[in-house]
């Protein structure tokens, strides 16, 4: 097949000219958005740790290899379902600073500025250290100080650099505007080749204190007092006390049922889990899979219903420890019904047309994603994120690694866009120390008392419908794990009114649903997130990356 990877680089194509076979192996696998990540995973595997214990080893791996997404300086969530049946979810989100403030983006004439978006007021409290350390403690079998060993040896001995990596930090311009990531990313305006070795020694010296010391290096010691002492500096908000409070929580997964499957997913503060299992019940019984995969009426059918599931997004999510989000209500019968039922399936529905919820809604929240499944049969999804790419762009002077703009996660101005285009409301204004609403949706499928799909995206607000999709291919399609994640995807989030679709879909497709009175955007530069899955198929299992991206599925 002909190289995709100096698009890819660019971010400019999505559909993959021809089908590719998924990775198959038969005990385990580990699928990540980049391949010496992946190997960190397998490697653990093989020595006999569990799903848990590989996933610590390929999000701290992540934080040295892939800079654009892969972090100490940010936060996620990871998804767990034992071989046992047994579920969890812990929730390493970032927080609002203890001086944080509902207007604290907003200029003298009440307009939102970019300070949620670049620069060292943009970052909440990092979460990554101390969820790897609680999900290390309570579920792994392997020494915390090997987990951390190869994201060790990558910072210090270095890793060759690809070429999408190379592509991706010359195009970027926010690193050049701040001085110590233009230094340790761009050397002063000296960007790394391709085949170059990239070396981290700062980053190096700061994961082997927390190697050493465990996560109360990075949240009480010498990392946690440079932080702080960088961000008083350079007027950012995190504090000693904000790093010393900071923890990890775990949370009940929300779990749903379609078409003979157990649906596994994020609960609040994520709004990808609600989203997910709203939408598939409202296509189900909507007979929207009759048209077949990638037709107008499917297509129109999934949009419709990606319109109303963000409409509702808009008004009743948020942190569950400061909101209470009326999940029950959201994904009732009666609610998805009014849903399903005011679908024309010939007509677009104007966004200003469709509201937020209704009388039920009272009740009785720049990425990575990596999927591992285990020889026992544990499956883990873990997404984890700056935000945007990169972070806002500041690396912390002597400790290496990106901080997040995660504070733009926040309705900065409840009713105005953010950075994604997303409309949020006062559910997810900003209170000090609560978490911002995210899309980020790790989700897993079980059928006769095992994992069979284990999935999920970075890709900001367009995370959820890619996830849906995914599953949708596999599940009402028949797709292998590569051919769904491969597939061309759409995308609608309410508010801008416009439907996205990625390059591959028909022209006559496109020209029925523009006809149907959809606001199209069929542009070459359309992509619809990178979704990375296992999927268990009879006796193999089948790793599907993202022919998106410049990852890699590996098993044994």
């Amino acid at each position: 097949m002909r190289s995709l990877l100096p698009l890819l680089a660019l971010g400019v194509v999505c559909a993959v000219a021809e089908a590719r076979q998924p990775v198959r192996a038969r005990k385990a696998m580990v699928v990540a958005q980049e391949p010496n990540a992946t190997d960190a995973g397998l490697a653990v595997l093989k020595s006999g740790g569990n799903a848990v214990d590989a996933a610590v080893a390929v999000g701290f791996a992540l934080a040295v290899t892939h800079p654009y997404a892969g972090n100490i300086g940010g936060g996620g969530f990871m998804l767990v379902r034992f071989a046992d049946g047994r579920t969890t979810f812990i929730d390493f989100r970032e927080k609002a600073p203890l001086a944080g403030s509902r207007n604290m983006y907003l200029d003298a004439n009440g307009k939102a500025t970019r300070d949620s978006i670049e620069g060292w007021r943009a970052a909440g409290v990092p979460g990554s250290v101390r969820g790897f350390e609680l999900a290390s403690k309570k579920y792994g079998s392997k020494k915390w100080a090997e987990l951390l060993k190869p994201a060790v040896d990558l910072a210090t001995n270095g890793f060759t650099v690809t070429y999408p990596l190379a592509e991706s930090l010359k195009s970027n311009k926010l690193l050049a505007k701040f001085p110590e990531s233009n230094r340790v990313f761009l050397r002063n305006g000296k960007p790394y080749e391709v085949d170059e070795v990239f070396k981290q020694p700062d980053l190096a010296r700061t994961l082997g204190r927390i190697q050493k010391s465990g996560a109360s290096d990075f949240y009480e010691g010498e990392t946690a007092k440079i932080l702080a002492s960088a961000m008083k500096a350079n007027g950012g908000h995190i504090t000693l006390d904000d790093l010393k409070q900071y923890q990890a929580v775990e949370r009940k997964p929300l779990t749903g049922k379609y078409h003979g499957y157990e649906v596994i997913t994020a609960p609040p503060p994520s709004s990808g889990g609600i989203g997910i299992l709203q939408m598939m019940a409202t296509l189900d019984g909507s007979g929207y899979e009759k048209g077949g995969v990638g037709s107008a009426s499917s297509i129109h059918y999934m949009a419709e219903t990606m319109r109303r599931y963000y409409a509702d997004r808009s008004e009743y999510l948020g942190d569950p420890d400061f909101f209470k989000v009326p999940t029950l209500g959201l994904l009732s019968p009666a609610h998805i019904k009014v849903r399903r039922d005011s679908i024309d399936p010939k007509h677009a529905t104007p966004s200003s047309q469709v509201k937020p919820g209704g009388r039920e809604m009272s009740e009785s929240g720049e990425t990575t994603h990596y999927s591992i499944v285990d020889e026992q049969g544990n499956a883990v999804a873990v997404t984890y994120t700056l935000n945007g790419g990169y972070g806002n762009g500041v690396t912390v002077p002597g400790l290496g690694f990106l901080l997040n703009n995660e504070m733009d996660d926040f309705a900065a101005k409840p009713g105005e866009a953010n950075m994604f285009g997303l409309i949020q409301g006062e559910s997810n204004a900003i209170q000090p120390g609560k978490r911002p609403l995210s899309s980020m949706t790790p989700t897993i499928l079980a059928k006769d008392g095992k994992a069979v799909l284990v999935v999920g995206a970075p890709g900001g607000s367009r995370i959820i419908t890619a996830v849906m999709q995914v599953i949708l291919n596999i599940v009402d399609f028949g797709m292998n794990a590569q051919d769904a994640v491969d597939a061309p995807r759409i995308h609608h989030q309410w508010m801008p009114d416009k439907l996205y679709l990625e390059q591959g879909i028909s022209p006559d497709t496109v020209a029925i649903l523009k006809a149907m009175g959809h606001d199209v955007d069929h542009n070459r530069g359309v992509v619809i997130a990178r979704v990375e899955a296992i999927l268990r198929a009879k006796d193999w299992l089948e790793g599907g990356s993202d022919g998106r991206g410049a990852g890699k599925a590996a098993g044994y």
